[in-house]
């Protein structure tokens, strides 16, 4: 009788979420990088998305404020299609 499988661990799909003030214009350039919001990493693009909406609804009122999600799994492996 042959041992069941042990699943295969779930690939983290990382995602980054980072803000600050960007100075005006089409390119995204922050004012000050010593002031840029490092928000954190996340295990998926739905828990990022959460919590980039979250930090974008509270700068609301700042026209200058921008957060992005930064997809640190296509960075990390850039072979990987998804």
């Amino acid at each position: 009788m042959s041992k069941p499988k042990k699943p295969e661990p779930k690939q983290q799909l990382l995602h980054l979420v980072i803000g600050g003030e960007v100075e005006k214009g089409e390119d995204i350039v922050f004012k000050d990088l010593d002031a840029v919001d490092l928000v954190g990493v996340y295990p998926n693009y739905a828990v990022a998305h959460a919590v980039w909406k979250q930090k974008a609804q509270l700068t609301v009122d700042n026209a200058e404020m921008r957060y992005f999600v930064v997809h640190l799994h296509r960075l990390l492996n850039p072979e990987d299609d998804e």
